[in-house]
């Protein structure tokens, strides 16, 4: 984050976009840089090594919590291919669960290189945050609609009681369920219903600011030629750094007893929740 700042502040602007205002376009240009290195996975973030199929740095699990959990995502993923794993987090780096989450999915590459089907739980207790990150090939099964459903009514109610362990559990059977049942038993259970009032306004503001930018781009080219030197000059700089962190993951997934994720990627499919 450091060599973004300091781009953003060295950077001069060309004449063409003089017209803008030299400092508001530069307050626009760190707000698009930050959005940029918050989509490089791994860029900034302290992510926990994969140590396993719960991977409980907030140490908010049981001991048998955690073996119940471990059974049954382990037995899931003998069965189908599907791997599920549940983190909890100390922090989410002063970022978004959205963002972190999808890193964090990216690090460990969650489900089979082939089939996308990995799926994250992430907890994040000091901040009141919970997140579904589903992986491309299972996005149409657990839908974004069935992962803010499942947040809703088997794992905040729980939580605030501070039943994180029942909370967690109780998502990833649902989770397993909708995974393994047809979908259409879904919609039969009237009791499975969305909210409308409880939106995820983080989405909202990512629209809204991709709006602006995709406008920008197509009718300033001054603007256009600023932004993509600006992400080069990004990719160009942390792409050492990226490489590097991309092998220590491996070598840190050999040594917590062979457990690693499969090579699976998510595009930011899933749900989000707070308590």
């Amino acid at each position: 984050m450091a060599s973004v700042l300091k781009i953003a502040g060295s950077f001069h602007i060309s004449p063409s976009t003089a017209a803008f205002g030299r400092d508001s376009i530069r307050a626009f240009l760190l707000g698009l840089l930050l959005l940029v290195a918050a989509a490089l996975p791994g860029f900034a973030q302290n992510y926990p090594a994969l140590s396993g199929r719960v991977v409980d740095e907030a140490g908010i699990i049981s001991a048998e919590t955690k073996i119940s959990l471990d059974l049954k995502l382990s037995d899931l993923e003998t069965k189908s291919g599907i791997q599920i794993v549940v983190a909890t987090v100390k922090s989410l780096d002063g970022g978004d669960i959205e963002t972190y989450a999808n890193g964090l999915f990216r690090k460990w590459q969650l489900g089979e290189k082939t089939k996308n089907n990995g799926v994250l739980l992430l907890v994040a207790p000091n901040d009141r945050r919970v997140r579904i990150e589903v992986g491309y090939g299972l996005e149409g099964t657990l839908t974004d609609a069935l992962s803010k459903v499942i947040i809703t009514n088997a794992v905040t109610p729980r939580f605030k009681t501070s039943d994180f362990g029942g909370g967690i559990e109780r998502g990833v059977d649902d989770i397993i369920t909708v995974l393994t049942t047809d979908s259409s038993e879904w919609q039969k259970r009237p009791e499975l219903r969305l909210d409308s009032g409880e939106g995820d306004s983080g989405n909202v503001i990512v629209a809204g600011a991709v709006i602006i930018l995709i406008l920008l781009l197509i009718v300033s080219p001054g603007f256009r030629f600023v932004f993509f030197e600006i992400v080069l000059r990004i990719l160009a700089s942390s792409g050492s750094s990226g490489g590097s962190s991309s092998g220590s993951w491996s070598s840190g997934g050999s040594s917590s007893g062979g457990f690693s994720g499969g090579g699976g990627s998510s595009g930011g499919g899933g749900a989000s929740g707070s308590w």
